[in-house]
Order: C-alpha cells, then structure tokens, then sequence
C-alpha cells in the first residue's frame, strides 16, 4: 500500500471512528448538556496537567534518541517548544475552576490516566518513529476535536472567559497542524507492510487508553 494511501486509511478506518467512540462517552455527552460536575472538570485539569508534564520529558528523551537524524531530532524540538506551555494552561483552567496550586502539587496519576501516560512514554522510548507517531496522531486527533467541545460548553454551561479557556482555544487550532506533521511522518517512515501492522496496532490501542483514560476521570472524581 502507498504510504499516503496508508495514512488516508489509517485516518478513516481507525482515527476517526476513535475520535467518534471518544465523543459520545459520558465525559463529553455530560458537558454538552451541562450536567458535568466542576470535580470531574477539576479531574481533567490534573490529570492532564501531569500527562502534559511527562510528554515534555518524552520529548527531551526523544530528541537524544534521535539525535543522528537531523530531521526527526528537529521535530521533536518543535513539538518540545510547542508543548512547552501546556502544563501551565491546564492549570490555569483548573485554577479557574477552583483548584489550588497544592492541588496540583499533590496530584498523582489515577490508574487509567497512568496507563494512558505510559503508553505514550512507551512509543517514545521503545517503538519506531511511525509506531510513536501514530499514537501521537490519535491524541493530538482526539484533543482537537475535544478541545472544541470544552471550549463551546464550558463557555455555555460554566461561564467560562477567555483566559480560562486558553488550553482549548490553543488546542483546537494547534493540533491542526500537529496531527499533519505526525501524518507526514508516518507516511515517510512506515515504508513496509510490518510497519503498517505495527502503526495499526499502536492507533488502536491508544484509541482505547485515551477512552479510558476519560471514563476513569469520570469515575475517579465523581
């Protein structure tokens, strides 16, 4: 298969039917009708402040890994550099929402959020570069799309202004181009029917730990 052919079948048949699966959990169904509480909300605010922490050290260690290859290396220092306030935005909408700085602090990963990180950590250290790539396509997928619905009904439904918002206003636009650069990438470097297989195999799984990764907050901070 073509690798372009590929990633348009990856997107399609896989990605998108993922993104979809993660919209219509209770998470997202909940904060479109604005029935989802403030806790679960503060729930998403440190446990992505902590993913985001743990995807810049991914970063770093991805760029010594890479080192030999300018191209790969230098793309690893725009994610780092684009990511690099991330961290921070997802506390200052948690702060917005009532959290302290001690909540965030104090926080530690609950289990699905913990698995979900460590799948991530585990294609940046461990799997190919398209391997890595494709699961970073189904994230930055997913926090696209999602950061739409934040956006729209926590403004909505919790009053949210602007500077509250700024994760997801960010994400929605930024993601754009970061779910073209990790496309691009897999289609250079998946040049065989085994990476193909193993690009598959990583998108669907991670398309199960970020569900989880939501249905756990949901539980965790009821």
């Amino acid at each position: 298969m073509e690798s372009q052919e590929f990633v348009d079948s990856l997107i399609q048949e896989i990605i998108q039917p993922g993104v979809k699966s993660l919209m219509e959990c209770r998470y997202f169904s909940e904060l479109r009708d604005g029935k989802l509480s403030i806790r679960r909300l503060q729930g998403w605010a440190l446990q992505h402040y902590l993913h985001n922490l743990a995807l810049l050290k991914g970063f770093a260690l991805c760029m010594v890994k890479n080192a030999h290859d300018p191209d790969i290396y230098n793309y690893f220092l725009y994610q780092l550099n684009e990511e690099q306030h991330h961290p921070d935005l997802a506390k200052r909408f948690g702060l917005a929402i009532g959290l302290k700085e001690d909540d965030f602090n104090n926080a530690t990963a609950i289990f699905e959020c913990l698995a979900h990180t460590s799948k991530t950590i585990h294609g940046m250290l461990l799997g190919s570069t398209a391997e890595n790539r494709a699961s970073a396509l189904v994230n930055e997928s997913m926090v696209c799309r999602y950061s739409e619905e934040f956006n729209t009904y926590l403004r909505k439904h919790y009053r949210l202004d602007d500077a509250a918002c700024q994760f997801f206003v960010v994400h929605s636009i930024a993601d754009q181009e970061h779910t073209k650069r990790s496309a691009e990438i897999i289609a250079r470097h998946a040049n065989s029917p085994q990476l193909q297989q193993l690009v598959r195999e990583s998108a669907r799984h991670m398309i199960r730990f970020k569900i989880a990764k939501f249905d756990g907050i949901y539980e965790a901070y009821a």
